[in-house]
């Protein structure tokens, strides 16, 4: 179904969901950096990270402080935009959670991932019953 252009087109537009691996995704919270927002009709360039998680689905509330910390603690680094989490609205996706934000330069990134100050401070690794894979993106096409 993704291939057919009409659906793929009413997927686009359909607010607070996204798909990726054939899963449905809702999302599960937000962190915003106050000057991101440029008004109507203005974009950024910049980088994506996009992080997806694969972990049991009744574990998922038990993941969500450690997300939180995690973000809020990345948002006061320089070159941070927002983050977004998603949840998948079926059970059965594989990834469960696809974590998604926006950053100035792959360069702000990697140095607040490097950076002790931007670390949490309670939690300091993964949940053992999760397993994060991340990467950096920028934009190749859009419509």
């Amino acid at each position: 179904m993704a291939a057919h252009a009409a659906f793929t087109a009413s997927a686009a537009t359909t607010a607070g969901y996204a798909s990726v691996q054939g899963g449905w995704y809702e999302m599960a919270a937000e962190l915003r950096a106050e000057e991101t927002d440029l008004g109507e009709g203005r974009r950024q360039s910049g980088v994506t990270l996009v992080t997806v998680y694969e972990l049991p689905p009744a574990r998922i509330d038990e993941f969500l402080p450690y997300w939180r910390e995690r973000a809020e603690s990345m948002s006061k680094a320089p070159g941070f935009r927002d983050d977004r989490l998603h949840r998948a609205v079926d059970a059965g996706t594989r990834f469960q959670l696809v974590g998604i934000s926006h950053w100035d330069s792959p360069e702000a990134w990697r140095a607040a991932a490097n950076d002790p100050r931007f670390q949490p401070s309670r939690l300091t690794a993964l949940p053992d019953f999760a397993v994060a894979d991340p990467a950096l993106f920028r934009v190749a096409a859009e419509f």
